[in-house]
């Protein structure tokens, strides 16, 4: 199947490590030019491999994206660099790094750094690429929530309720930017084996009672056969498979959806 996506250029936050990482490569092994945004300082290391691996044209960029002016400078710079934005892949994310179930065991003050860079991020990263996605007429943008934003996953509110509302700005966004050739989706991972996710469920297990207490591996990979229909984590590459696609031309008439890539964890009807 033929994406058409060569010499396009893709935008990829959080794209150091993780599922950014993976849909970097993921758009790179399609002979997309990359720009990895990302708070590491290992960015130009990343950007540098996958010039080597896959010989396309790739950026590092240091970037916080709560900082508006950041991300604007980061804008420019990619367009100088390597033209203008044609794909934003939104990975960037955080969790508050505390168990929350039940809720009380958060503060209020737990808050606030989870909502700015996983809602307020999202948004100001949008603003900063839209103009010139409207200018040529065409565009897409996925962003990364997650099956927590559509369950209310206790394990960590913060996160969940930031993921919610990631997926509620892309239908947003969605149809306000579909006169303008634009297509906006979210891709909603499950269960996926990154450092976030391990964090997350690490402090879960701490929780277990001691009596009761597994090795993490053996406690998770039971969590896992019991909630996920297909028994068996994702891994970064599906959810990446999944970004690219939607940003292809194969995806031409699909916008304002939320995909889970989730081993059928969640399942509406």
């Amino acid at each position: 199947m033929q994406l058409e996506l060569e010499n396009h250029v893709a935008v990829v936050t959080g794209g150091a490590s993780g599922i950014g990482w993976a849909v970097a490569r993921s758009f790179a092994a399609e002979g997309t030019k990359v720009a990895l945004w990302d708070i590491s300082e290992s960015v130009d290391d990343q950007a540098d491999q996958l010039r080597q691996d896959f010989d396309v044209s790739a950026v590092g960029i240091r970037v916080d994206i709560t900082e508006e002016s950041q991300v604007n400078a980061a804008t420019e710079s990619t367009a100088n660099q390597i033209g203008p934005i044609d794909h934003l892949a939104h990975c960037a994310a955080i969790g508050s790094g505390h168990f929350g179930f039940p809720f009380t065991n958060l503060r209020p003050g737990d808050w606030p750094r989870t909502l700015e860079v996983n809602v307020l991020g999202t948004v100001i990263v949008t603003h900063a690429v839209v103009e010139t996605m409207k200018q040529q007429g065409s565009g897409t943008m996925t962003f990364l929530s997650s099956v927590a934003g559509q369950i209310g996953s206790q394990t960590d509110p913060p996160y969940s309720a930031s993921k919610a509302a990631v997926i509620n700005f892309a239908q947003c966004a969605a149809k306000d930017l579909a006169p303008h050739g634009i297509r906006v989706n979210s891709v909603c991972p499950g269960m996926v084996q990154t450092p976030l996710n391990r964090g997350v469920w690490q402090a879960w297990h701490d929780r277990q009672p001691e009596e009761d207490r597994r090795s993490y591996e053996d406690w998770a990979a039971e969590k896992i056969r019991n909630v996920v229909p297909l028994g068996k984590w994702q891994h970064p590459e599906d959810i990446a498979d999944m970004v690219v696609f939607l940003s292809s031309a194969r995806a031409a008439h699909v916008t304002g959806q939320t995909i889970n890539v989730d081993g059928g964890f969640v399942m509406h009807w």
